[in-house]
């Protein structure tokens, strides 16, 4: 009986691990910025608020997609970033704080000024090693439409090549309608 109990914790604890490593590894913006700086990467932010719907349904879906979980933790430094915190942020030697953090829907200066004003939830930041943003992409996206952005910027072909270009030369490992999922 002993065994049986040793051989069920033993497989508990690998299905554990299993989907602990299949999850994006999120870190707060001020942890990805410093480990950008020791060890350069790009960082990707996902800005979003706690009454966004579509914010929930990325997490479900696209955010849960091992490909594109694999793609973001090698690729990037991945943030998730709620753009009405209340919590003050060091950033480029400013502190950005959400003016009024017990209003309903103010929204964080770190935020607004990543979106340039442009509020619109769910949206993505992408930084590259210097910590100086390359774009902004706003709204929901479902996995294979996401895992061409996340590459097109990811390979850095954003510099260099237009994105109907990209598409055209682009081998997805997310196939539209992917049962296998």
């Amino acid at each position: 009986m002993r065994k049986l109990f040793l051989l069920i914790l033993c497989l508990v604890a690998l299905n554990v691990c299993a989907q602990e490593k299949n999850k994006i590894e999120w870190l707060e913006f001020e942890t990805a910025v410093a480990k950008a700086k020791e060890n350069p990467k790009k960082i990707f932010v996902d800005l979003y608020t706690d009454w966004c719907t579509w914010c929930k349904v990325m997490d479900n879906t696209t955010f849960s997609d091992s490909t594109i979980i694999d793609y973001m933790n090698r690729t990037f430094y991945c943030v998730k970033f709620n753009a009405e915190s209340s919590d003050t942020i060091h950033f480029s030697g400013h502190d950005f704080v959400n003016p009024n953090p017990n209003t309903k829907r103010s929204t964080h200066q770190l935020a607004a000024a990543m979106l340039q004003g442009r509020m619109s939830y769910p949206s993505f930041v992408f930084f590259n090693e210097n910590q100086v943003i390359i774009t902004a992409v706003p709204g929901y996206h479902k996995p294979e439409q996401f895992e061409v952005i996340l590459n097109y910027i990811g390979s850095d072909a954003i510099m260099n090549t237009k994105m109907e270009d990209f598409v055209k030369e682009f081998r997805p490992e997310i196939l539209e309608n992917d049962t296998q999922k």
